[in-house]
């Protein structure tokens, strides 16, 4: 039976395009856009290459990024996006897992507090614990005590634009933007090897709800209320929702968050989903009622800006308007 239709001649390959090609200038297809056979591309810390119509890719191991923001937000190493509104001291990362006698070379505690009066809560101070020990000595970033961490492990602190970052001998790095953003760097030597609220770091999201007693758990407040450091600390029973305790702001909120799902950012939407940095947007947003509603707005949509930014998609969202950042005279 004869069906009518284009079709490439024997030997050929259909571009994609409307033309037929050998298979050696096959263009590859990556995120809904069309590369051509020789075109690179950046995925995390590895180059790809379009060979054939496939992707050759080098394998090198990249370092990890946990992210904690605004009112807490969650990205683990492995990706898994949550949100987690404890008062209390937290274990966002450590090495010491497993029984209490493990040994280790790092713990990073969190502190989080009340911030605005619908109970979210937002991160106040960054413990650093190195050492060969959960007892050693500490660095607290956010109130800027710098204390001597022995001589197993050396750190070095220095200013990147607008963050401190923190980088420690043993392959642990530490980024504040000074307001309400964390991120946590650590070298792929800890993989499989870390526990906390930033998850273990085995390349796996679907078991980053790993509790202190080395459960999985399902239940973000049940898996964040087992890395609290204190029993004395109240569990979180339900999750806030700001914008029905403080209905008045949600429609600001939504009008202001509408930028991450805007044309503006429409370069990152099929590399990094929206969805998630807009809800977390819009939950700021109307939490943020005792004053720094626009820093809390801002930071969450730099959140998503820098997850764009990884995914090799640079947006300009800043404007004079919208989060402007007033540079160092000369800088």
């Amino acid at each position: 039976e004869c069906v009518s239709g284009c079709v490439c001649p024997e030997g050929l390959f259909d571009d994609g395009k409307g033309g037929c090609v050998e298979e050696k200038d096959c263009p590859c297809i990556h995120n809904n856009q069309w590369y051509s056979p020789g075109q690179k591309i950046t995925v995390d810390c590895n180059t790809c290459t379009c060979q054939k119509g496939a992707w050759s890719c080098t394998e090198d191991l990249c370092y990890g990024t946990c992210m904690i923001y605004g009112s807490g937000h969650y990205i683990t190493f492995d990706g898994k996006f949550y949100d987690f509104d404890g008062s209390c001291e937290y274990v966002a990362t450590q090495d010491f897992c497993g029984d209490k006698s493990s040994s280790g070379s790092f713990s990073i505690i969190t502190e989080n507090v009340p911030c605005g009066t619908t109970g979210v809560t937002c991160s106040k101070a960054i413990k650093i614990f190195l050492g060969v020990s959960n007892d050693s000595e500490y660095i607290s970033i956010f109130q800027y005590i710098k204390k001597d961490v022995g001589d197993d492990v050396h750190y070095w602190n220095r200013t990147v634009g607008l963050y401190l970052v923190i980088e420690a001998s043993n392959g642990v790095i530490l980024i504040w933007d000074k307001k309400t953003t964390v991120f946590i760097k650590l070298t792929p030597d800890y993989k499989g090897k870390v526990c906390g609220l930033c998850g273990n770091f085995d390349d796996k999201s679907n078991n980053d709800f790993t509790t202190r007693n080395g459960l999985q758990e399902t239940n973000a407040l049940k898996f964040g209320n087992s890395w609290k450091q204190s029993s004395m600390c109240p569990d979180v029973t339900q999750e806030i929702k700001p914008c029905d305790v403080k209905p008045h702001r949600k429609s600001w909120a939504e009008k202001e968050c509408s930028i991450i799902r805007s044309e503006v950012f429409k370069i990152c939407h099929s590399k990094v989903d929206p969805i998630p940095f807009y809800e977390a947007c819009v939950h700021d947003a109307c939490s943020c009622d005792s004053g720094g509603d626009c820093e809390c707005f801002c930071s969450a949509v730099a959140a998503y800006a820098q997850e764009c930014t990884k995914a090799q998609a640079c947006v300009f969202w800043r404007t004079p308007d919208i989060c402007p950042i007033f540079c160092d005279y000369y800088n």
